[in-house]
């Protein structure tokens, strides 16, 4: 079921666990799945975000456009060619009938 919150990082807890109020920035590596924080006497600590690595994370709205963006795309793309050939497809239509009553309805219907 998708969820559309904000996510929770582990790695943030587990590091403020370790060091408590001695953190000076934190940062999160997305590349490696983990958060690496800079400490007050200037050495590096890092935690992985995920406890157990199979664990799904729950998903957020950037998360699925990010991870979803060429179906979104794609859907979209077919969405307005489906459209275009659908009002052209009226057009000529109305344009076959000869009937001007028709042509002119066509013409007027976006203007309301």
């Amino acid at each position: 079921m998708l969820t559309l919150q904000r996510r929770q990082l582990a790695g943030h807890d587990i590091l403020l666990a370790r060091h408590g109020n001695h953190i000076s920035t934190m940062r999160v590596d997305r590349g490696a799945g983990r958060v690496v924080a800079l400490l007050d006497d200037g050495t590096t600590d890092s935690a992985p975000n995920v406890i157990f690595p199979g664990f799904r994370m729950a998903d957020t709205i950037p998360s699925v456009l990010l991870e979803d963006w060429r179906y979104l795309a794609i859907a979209t793309g077919c969405w307005t060619v489906f459209t275009g050939l659908m009002f052209a497809a009226a057009v000529a239509l109305a344009g076959l009938n000869g009937n001007p009553d028709l042509a002119q309805l066509l013409a007027s219907y976006p203007g309301n």
